[in-house]
């Protein structure tokens, strides 16, 4: 007799739990305290980084410079904007290291700043990127007010990436032994690289046919995923003091 669905999957999970953790990357660095789908689930904030880094060196770089043949020295500018924040993050680290808010957190606060951060530039970058390029009645709008709207989303995205990313790492090295927290580091990373690749092949699905509108949805549609993931990893992650 053939096996049944339940009896399948009771035969896959025998055989997963019957690996080595040698051969399962990162699973040594779970605990009972800090099992590995705690430590998944609060790597989710990388996810909503790699999205971000797709958006603005791949998804935005393109269409910003084939559709609306916007200048790409000008595009470059607006792309290194974010990185004006890079410098910023070891004062973002000590802060987050040092400070205590009312509810007893230190991480939880920053990162949900950096999340607003986030979805502010989000929330405003695809109407940004129309008014930059001159569509519709844009074309009348100041030099200066398309260049400083778009500067205002790419800035506001770079804060949120650079202290969510920051402060997210500080709260998983603050959940496991010193010896483990090259290895969650690690972890952290490839969730990143995964994220990256995921959110690629998703925007380039959605945009195959593009238009403005399209664009439109699919960046705000995105803001809000990172709002709901970034919740969703920090929900019971750090302990109130």
């Amino acid at each position: 007799m053939g096996m049944t669905m339940f009896d399948y999957r009771a035969y896959v999970l025998r055989k997963l739990s019957g690996i080595a953790p040698r051969y399962l990357p990162f699973a040594d660095v779970a605990t009972d305290a800090v099992p590995l789908s705690r430590l998944l689930r609060l790597s989710l904030f990388q996810i909503t980084v790699g999205m971000a880094l797709v958006r603005l060196v791949g998804t935005l770089n393109r269409v910003m410079i084939v559709e609306p043949n916007v200048p790409a020295k000008l595009v470059g500018g607006m792309l290194a904007l974010p990185l004006i924040f890079a410098p910023l993050r070891t004062l973002i680290g000590f802060r987050s290291d040092v400070h205590v808010s009312a509810l007893g957190w230190r991480r939880v606060p920053y990162i949900w700043k950096g999340t607003l951060y986030q979805f502010g530039g989000l929330a405003i970058m695809p109407f940004a990127r129309l008014v930059l390029s001159g569509y519709g009645e844009a074309v009348d709008a100041p030099r200066w007010v398309r260049l400083s709207s778009a500067a205002l989303a790419f800035l506001l995205l770079g804060a949120g990436v650079h202290m969510v990313q920051t402060v997210g790492l500080a709260l998983a090295t603050d959940l496991v032994k010193e010896e483990d927290q090259p290895r969650v580091v690690g972890l952290m990373y490839v969730m990143l690289l995964f994220g990256m690749v995921a959110s690629a092949l998703v925007f380039g699905l959605l945009l195959e046919n593009y238009t403005p509108g399209r664009l439109i949805q699919v960046i705000q549609g995105s803001a809000v995923v990172t709002v709901a993931l970034n919740l969703f990893a920090l929900w019971k992650q750090e302990a109130r003091d």
